[in-house]
């Protein structure tokens, strides 16, 4: 557990960092949603299967909470800022596959078919949650300046307000429909 934990740790510890697009932070949150979501929903199933202990998809957020920190920390002492997944992100989102197993006794197509929905629609919330309240992007943009985008990188301003362009709509709609298939493939590591 602790092997797939730091891999999967390795996969997902930059994927936080949206004060580094500043200009795209809501777009990122989206990407950046979907790719935690699958590492998290992949190596949980997986050792929560495997062990068939509801808590174990919880123990491997955790895992994966603290080797992030011990990471980040690393690069905080390098001058980066501090400000990716302080708060336990995961956490909340490997809760509710936990619950999901426990709650349908152990079945493993609820797991995938409830837990998978519930995992992939919470990670953006928690994501946008962290995002508000850790960092300002604004403040660090002028913190840690970047070398200004070629015309066609530049982003368009995007439209407040609506919720078709909400970016927490858009990453726990794809989450809901991703994250199942992300928990069938624990689930069929096992096998």
């Amino acid at each position: 557990i602790v092997v797939v934990a730091v891999n999967s740790t390795l996969l997902t510890i930059n994927a936080g960092d949206y004060i580094f697009y500043t200009d795209w932070a809501w777009t990122s949150l989206v990407v950046f949603s979907i790719s935690q979501t699958l590492m998290l929903v992949v190596g949980a199933t997986y050792y929560l299967t495997f062990t068939g202990v509801p808590g174990t998809a919880t123990y491997y957020a955790l895992i994966m909470t603290v080797y992030t920190w011990i990471a980040k920390g690393a690069w905080f002492a390098l001058g980066y800022p501090y400000d990716f997944i302080v708060t336990p992100v995961w956490l909340p989102s490997a809760m509710l596959l936990d619950l999901a197993y426990w709650a349908t006794k152990k079945n493993k197509h609820s797991l995938i078919l409830f837990g998978g929905v519930l995992c992939g629609m919470s990670l953006p919330l928690f994501n946008m949650v962290n995002l508000i309240t850790v960092a300002d992007p604004l403040e660090t943009a002028f913190k840690y300046p970047r070398p200004t985008l070629p015309p066609y990188m530049t982003p368009i301003e995007p439209q407040v307000g609506k919720f078709y362009n909400s970016p927490v709509a858009l990453g726990a709609g794809a989450g809901a429909v991703l994250a199942c298939t992300f928990a069938a493939l624990g689930c069929k590591l096992n096998t």
